[in-house]
């Protein structure tokens, strides 16, 4: 018990003692006066700039706080556990109070964004998004193709001349070559224009039987209009084997188009030219009494089988060992019909009105 003096008495079992209690020391003096001082004026804070001043100033590194324990050194080794707890209870203090002001303030803000919202009110429609017209087309012709037996091939959209033209049978002065309708760089390299690139690098490493399609990016140095774009979409197909013919080839493109536009679907085939191919074959739809065009294709020219045999160092593609088609036809044509789409720009100007529709 305390008496008047501030003496302590302290019972003991074999009498009384009296002893006074050590005052303070300056450290925890000053340690009472920061938790009084930082505690009171927590309480006035608002805005995140105030509290975090707050913070560094009461403890930050150079903080009231912090200089207050450096003071520990001057201390006895008695005293140091004593003022060490009492320094930690007083940060914990003020770190709890800053905390708890905090998320006062953000509760407070919050609560001030919603006010006056009539929470009855019917709220916002958003739209629900859906995948391209282009994308929805590529996916139905990769499955239909994948249920004929092809596999999905890639290859880089920048190629060489030797992939892209070279390999093809096209000879130097075809017009696709020149600069005016292809994207070259400086380095003699181009930008791919067409996916049909793929089908040489498949068949560098890749022994026959090859069945594969490759859909992809192409480029051209076209004017772009209703019909036209310099950046456009393919999707090539290749089927190399021991006996593959001209009746392959017919069948395969009658029965991915009619399974795309439908079983009345009208199929023309007109006799073309391409380099890489010999027979070749425009493809035509008949749509509203109307023919269009949609694919070019036919029997793989034996000297783009030579022509990787050459580069291959072997004889799998020897064109008396093997014969093979290739087809290609333009995926934004192909979406064109299939939605009734009068402009092909419409499909590069991300027009959320006109997308809308294909949800």
């Amino acid at each position: 018990m305390t008496g008047p003096s501030g003496i302590v008495s302290v019972i003991h079992p074999r009498g009384f003692f009296l002893f006074n209690p050590s005052p303070p020391s300056p450290v925890e003096q000053e340690l009472d006066t920061i938790q009084r001082d930082a505690l009171t004026e927590i309480e006035g804070l608002s805005g995140e700039s105030a509290l975090e001043e707050f913070r560094v100033r009461y403890l930050g590194k150079k903080g009231r706080l912090t200089v207050a324990g450096a003071g520990m050194k001057d201390l006895s080794a008695e005293q140091r556990p004593l003022v060490g707890k009492k320094l930690n209870e007083v940060r914990v203090a003020i770190t709890s109070a800053l905390e708890s002001r905090q998320e006062a303030l953000v509760a407070a803000r919050d609560a001030e964004v919603v006010t006056g919202i009539d929470p009855t009110l019917p709220g916002t429609p958003s739209f629900v998004g859906t995948r391209h017209p282009v994308s929805q087309i590529l996916d139905r012709a990769i499955r239909t193709l994948r249920r004929l037996g092809f596999a999905l091939a890639q290859g880089p959209e920048i190629e060489t001349e030797w992939h892209c033209f070279d390999a093809l049978n096209t000879p130097a002065d075809h017009p696709a070559r020149n600069e005016s309708d292809t994207f070259y760089f400086e380095d003699g390299r181009l930008l791919r224009t067409h996916t049909s690139s793929v089908q040489i690098r498949t068949m560098e490493t890749t022994p026959p039987p090859v069945r594969i399609i490759a859909p992809g990016s192409a480029f051209r140095r076209d004017e772009i209009d209703a019909t036209h774009l310099s950046a456009f979409n393919q999707i090539e197909g290749l089927y190399v084997a021991e006996t593959v013919t001209l009746a392959d080839l017919k069948g395969t493109l009658e029965y991915f188009l009619k399974a795309t536009f439908g079983d009345s679907t009208d199929v023309r085939f007109r006799p073309h030219f391409f380099p890489f191919t010999e027979p070749s074959f425009e493809v035509d739809l008949s749509m509203n009494g109307k023919w269009i065009e949609i694919a070019g294709c036919g029997m793989v020219d034996p000297a783009v089988f030579e022509a990787v045999s050459k580069v291959r160092g072997d004889d799998a593609f020897h064109p008396d060992k093997v014969t093979g088609f290739a087809f290609g036809l333009g995926l934004d044509r192909l979406a064109m019909i299939q939605w009734g789409i009068t402009d092909i720009r419409h499909l590069i100007e991300n027009d959320a009105r006109f997308l809308r529709q294909f949800a």
